[in-house]
C-alpha cells in the first residue's frame, strides 16, 4: 500500500500573476468539458481580468461556490482558497514596491523573501483567514541596519496595510513582516531559533509552531530553503524543547469525553451542542503531524505531505497515514460546508460546529475520525519521549 502526494493541473489556476482566463477554460474541441467547468470560467468571467485587491479577496465565496458545484473535494478547495490567498499576497508585495519606487525609495537594498505562515502556507486554508506572515532578509553588516531594515519595515508596513484593506485582517497577535520580531535577517532568524529552542517555555514553543508552518510567497525562494535548513538542524538537536511542544498537544485535546464521546470543552461555546472542530479537532491533528515531522527531519509543510513523508521515514505505516487523510479530508469539508452556509447568511466563519446539524453517519465518523488522531497524538508524545531517553 503506498502514499503518493501529486500535484495537480488545478494547482496552476493562481499559480501566475494573472487570473486565470476563462476563454482557456472553455476548451472548444469540448462542449462536454466546457459544460463540466461552466461554474468556475462563470465566475472568473464575474470577476473580470484585472479586479481591485477587494474585490479579489471578496470573490473567495463566489470562487468556492463554483468550486463546489464543480463538486470538487473539500480538501482541494482549501488548496485553491490557499492558493488564491498567495496570489492576493503577491499582488499586494508588488504593488507596494512600484509605489516604493515611485516615492524615492529604490529598490530593495538586499535579497528577502515574503513568508506566508499557518493554514496558507500549508495549503489548508479556510474562508476568512486573517493575516500571519514573516520576512526573511539576506544578511548585512550590522552598521547598515537602520537603512536596509528601515526599507523592509516600510514594505512590511504597505503590503499588510493593503491585504488589511482588501478584507485580510491584520492579525491581532502581531505575527506580521510589519514587526521586528517576524522580520529578520537570516542570521538573526538563526538566532532566534537558538533562543526559542534553548528551554522549555510556552511561549517560545508557541512562537516556533507558528514559524514551523512557513512557505514562500514572494521574493528570493532561496532564503526560505535556507530558513528550512537552519529550523530543521537546530530542533533535531533540541530534546527538552521538543518535550515541552509534546506536552503542548495536552492543552488543545480533541473534542471526545474518556468515554469517546463527542464532546468539546465548552469554552467560548456559542450556544449548547458546539464543538470548536478546527480547534479540537484539526489543529491537534495539525500540531502532532508538526512535531514528528520535525522529529524526523521532515520538510514537507502541507499536513498531506508530511503524512506521507512521515510514512517514507517509518514513523507511520501507509494504513495509519491513510487513515489520518481521510479523517482531515472529513473535518475540512464539516468545516468549510458549515463556513460556506453561515457566510452566506449573513454570518461569522469560525470554527463551530453544531451537532445537531450532522446526521447520526455524520456523528458516527467524526467519531472515528477523532479517535484516529487521538491515538496520533499518543504516538506522538511517545516517540518524543523516547527521542529524549
Amino acid at each position: 500500500m503506498r502514499l503518493l502526494y501529486r500535484s495537480s493541473p488545478w494547482r496552476a489556476l493562481f499559480a501566475g500573476e494573472s487570473l486565470p482566463d476563462p476563454a482557456g477554460l472553455s476548451p472548444q474541441l469540448s462542449p462536454e468539458l466546457s459544460t463540466l467547468l461552466a461554474p468556475l470560467v462563470d465566475a472568473l468571467e464575474s470577476l473580470g481580468p484585472t479586479p481591485s485587491l477587494a474585490a479579489a479577496k471578496a470573490w473567495q465565496f463566489e470562487l468556492v461556490e463554483a468550486l463546489m458545484r464543480l463538486d470538487l473535494p473539500a480538501w482541494r478547495i482549501s488548496q485553491l482558497v490557499s492558493d488564491h490567498g498567495h496570489w492576493l499576497y503577491r499582488q499586494a508585495v508588488a504593488t507596494s514596491l512600484d509605489d516604493m519606487l515611485a516615492t524615492g525609495w529604490g529598490p530593495p537594498p538586499r535579497p528577502y523573501c515574503v513568508l506566508v505562515l499557518g493554514s496558507m502556507a500549508r495549503h489548508e486554508s479556510l474562508l476568512a483567514p486573517d493575516q500571519d506572515n514573516a520576512m526573511i532578509i539576506g544578511d548585512y553588516p550590522d552598521a547598515r541596519h537602520t537603512e536596509i531594515d528601515g526599507y523592509f519595515q516600510a514594505l512590511g508596513e504597505r503590503f499588510t496595510d493593503r491585504l488589511a484593506a482588501a478584507g485580510v485582517p491584520l492579525c491581532q497577535g502581531h505575527v506580521m513582516a510589519r514587526w521586528p520580531m517576524w522580520r529578520k535577517r537570516l542570521s538573526d532568524w538563526d538566532a532566534q531559533l537558538a533562543i526559542w529552542s534553548a528551554e522549555r517555555r510556552v511561549k517560545r514553543v508557541q512562537q516556533t509552531n507558528i514559524l514551523l508552518d512557513f512557505a514562500p510567497v514572494y521574493g528570493d525562494a532561496g532564503l526560505a530553503e535556507s530558513l528550512r535548513d537552519l529550523a530543521l538542524a537546530r530542533l533535531a538537536r533540541a530534546g527538552g524543547f521538543l518535550d515541552e511542544m509534546a506536552s503542548l498537544l495536552e492543552e488543545t485535546p480533541v473534542a471526545l469525553d474518556r468515554f469517546g464521546r463527542l464532546h468539546g470543552d465548552d469554552k467560548e461555546a456559542p450556544q449548547s451542542g458546539a464543538l470548536n472542530l478546527k480547534r479540537q479537532g484539526l489543529m491537534p491533528l495539525v500540531s502532532a503531524v508538526r512535531l514528528m515531522s520535525m522529529l524526523y527531519g521532515c520538510r514537507g509543510v502541507d499536513t498531506r505531505l508530511r503524512l506521507s513523508e512521515l510514512v517514507c521515514a517509518g514513523a507511520l505505516d501507509a494504513r495509519e497515514a491513510l487513515t489520518l487523510h481521510t479523517a482531515m479530508n472529513r473535518l475540512q469539508a464539516i468545516l468549510l460546508g458549515t463556513q460556506y452556509r453561515r457566510l452566506g447568511a449573513g454570518g461569522l466563519a469560525d470554527g463551530w460546529v453544531v451537532l445537531a446539524d450532522l446526521d447520526e453517519a455524520e456523528q458516527t465518523l467524526l467519531r472515528l475520525d477523532l479517535k484516529a488522531i487521538r491515538r496520533l497524538v499518543g504516538r506522538a508524545k511517545d516517540l518524543v519521549g523516547a527521542s529524549s531517553r
